[in-house]
C-alpha cells in the first residue's frame, strides 16, 4: 500500500502542559482509521494535526513524504483533505447549493458542478432533499449532506471527528452502512475520531487507541478489540460490556 501521511515525534503543549506525544503514526492510501480513547485523551487534537489545522509543539509530519506544516501547506494539497465535523455547520441555503459550495470556490464550470452535485446527492440518497432548506433537515440528513459536501471535493484523506454521535441508533446504522459504501468505491483514506465502539467496529480497517495523549495500541480494529493489551484492556473491555448489555 502507499502511505499518504506520517507523524514522527509528534508533540503539542498548551501552557507548558503536554497535550499529545506521539512517536510515529502513518496512514495508507485507501484504508479508514479509527482513533478512540477516554475523554480528555487528545483524539480531537491529534485529528487537528494530522489535518494541518494546527500545528504542533515539535516533531515532524509528511505528506506524500513531503514535510509539511499547517504554515507551509500548499493550495494544492490543502485541496487533497477535507474533513467533517459533529456539527455539520451547514451554509443558509439549500442542500444543493450546500454540496456545491467547494466546487464553486474551485471555479468548475457551472454544468459540472451540477452534475457532480446531482451524482453525490444520489450516492448519499438525498436527491428528494435538493431543493430543500438546510434548516429544516432531520439531524441525519443534515450529515448526509455534510458528509456529500466533504465527498463531492475527491478528498484523499477524509478526517472526521464524531460525525454520528448525534444521531439515533437506526440513522446511524443506515448512515454508517451507506458510507461504508461509499466509501469502498471511492478508495478515499479516511481518519475517524470516535467515542462509540459500534461505529468504529461498523466502519474501520485499522484503529488507533489513544490514551493521556499516547498511542497505547494500534492494529487491524478486530485484533484490537478481542485482544487488548494491558494499557488498553479496562477501557475497551467497558465498551464491549456496554455494548453487551
Amino acid at each position: 500500500m502507499t502511505e499518504i501521511l506520517r507523524a514522527n515525534n509528534l508533540e503539542f503543549e498548551v501552557l507548558g502542559r503536554k497535550i499529545l506525544s506521539i512517536q510515529e503514526m502513518a496512514l495508507e492510501k485507501g484504508q479508514v482509521y479509527g482513533i478512540m480513547g477516554p475523554n480528555g485523551a487528545g483524539k480531537s487534537t491529534l485529528l487537528k494535526l494530522l489535518s494541518f489545522l494546527d500545528s504542533p509543539t515539535s516533531g515532524n509530519l509528511f505528506f506524500h513524504e513531503e514535510k509539511v506544516s499547517a504554515k507551509t501547506i500548499t493550495l494544492e494539497q490543502r485541496r487533497k483533505i477535507a474533513v467533517a465535523l459533529q456539527q455539520s455547520l451547514l451554509l443558509d441555503t439549500t442542500v444543493f447549493q450546500n454540496i456545491a459550495v467547494g466546487l464553486k470556490i474551485r471555479k468548475l464550470p457551472r454544468k459540472e458542478i451540477k452534475e457532480k452535485v446531482n451524482e453525490w446527492l444520489k450516492k448519499f440518497n438525498i436527491t428528494h432533499l435538493a431543493d430543500k432548506h438546510v434548516y429544516k433537515l432531520s439531524g441525519g440528513e443534515a450529515q448526509r449532506v455534510n458528509l456529500a459536501r466533504a465527498m463531492i471535493l475527491e478528498p484523499e484523506l477524509l478526517c472526521l471527528d464524531e460525525p454520528f454521535s448525534a444521531l439515533d441508533f437506526p440513522t446511524k446504522i443506515r448512515l454508517i452502512d451507506d458510507f461504508k459504501s461509499i466509501l469502498a468505491s471511492a478508495g478515499t483514506t479516511v481518519l475517524f475520531v470516535s467515542h462509540d465502539l459500534l461505529e468504529v467496529k461498523s466502519l474501520t480497517d485499522e484503529l488507533f487507541i489513544l490514551m493521556d495523549g499516547k498511542l497505547m495500541q494500534q492494529g487491524p480494529t478486530e485484533h484490537i478489540i478481542e485482544n487488548p493489551n494491558e494499557c488498553t484492556r479496562s477501557f475497551i473491555n467497558e465498551w464491549k460490556s456496554y455494548l453487551t448489555i
